[in-house]
């Protein structure tokens, strides 16, 4: 199992959730500069083409990046509080050969005063013409940086969804 992991801005993977991840198999997870770096999305798929790619992580500008590298590589992704709606960096989003929307996992925090949770289910909501295969789970009280338990408790249901 390949994973890749996409961290949010200015973050990384930490120790605790790559061990984690490393449960499941192989994980990628590139360092991205996305305020220096506005087509992030389409320099992730590119570096990623040759690698089979099992599955998605990204958390806040990692969850917007990895719902679009997901929908490119046609694999599952389970997304963090994902920086669909709006983003505080100019990032470019690549025409993709897909319509359809696989299956993304979604975690959204109540809490979260980073990224507005009601923006990212309008967002959702508005791409119900691809046909999308979501699975959206709101946690009371989450803000927007994930504890460790609740990432791990989401890595295993998103698992043990997933035919591999």
């Amino acid at each position: 199992m390949n994973i890749l992991y996409i961290h949010g801005l200015n973050g990384s993977l930490s120790a605790e959730k790559r061990t984690i991840l490393e449960k499941k198999g192989t994980v990628y997870a590139p360092a991205i500069d996305f305020e220096n770096t506005p087509d992030s999305i389409v320099q992730i798929i590119a570096s990623y083409q040759e690698i089979d790619i099992n599955v998605v992580i990204g958390s806040s500008m990692g969850g917007f990046a990895g719902y679009y590298v997901s929908n490119a590589l046609q694999r599952p992704a389970l997304l963090f509080n994902p920086a669909l709606a709006k983003r505080s960096v100019l990032q470019n989003v690549p025409e993709l050969p897909y319509n359809k929307s696989v299956l993304k996992h979604i975690i959204l925090g109540t809490a979260d005063n980073v990224i507005d949770p009601k923006d990212t289910l309008q967002f959702l909501g508005n791409t119900i013409a691809f046909h999308p295969e979501y699975s959206i789970h709101l946690y009371n009280d989450l803000a927007h940086r994930i504890p460790v338990k609740i990432f791990e408790e989401a890595v295993s249901e998103f698992f043990s969804k997933l035919c591999y």
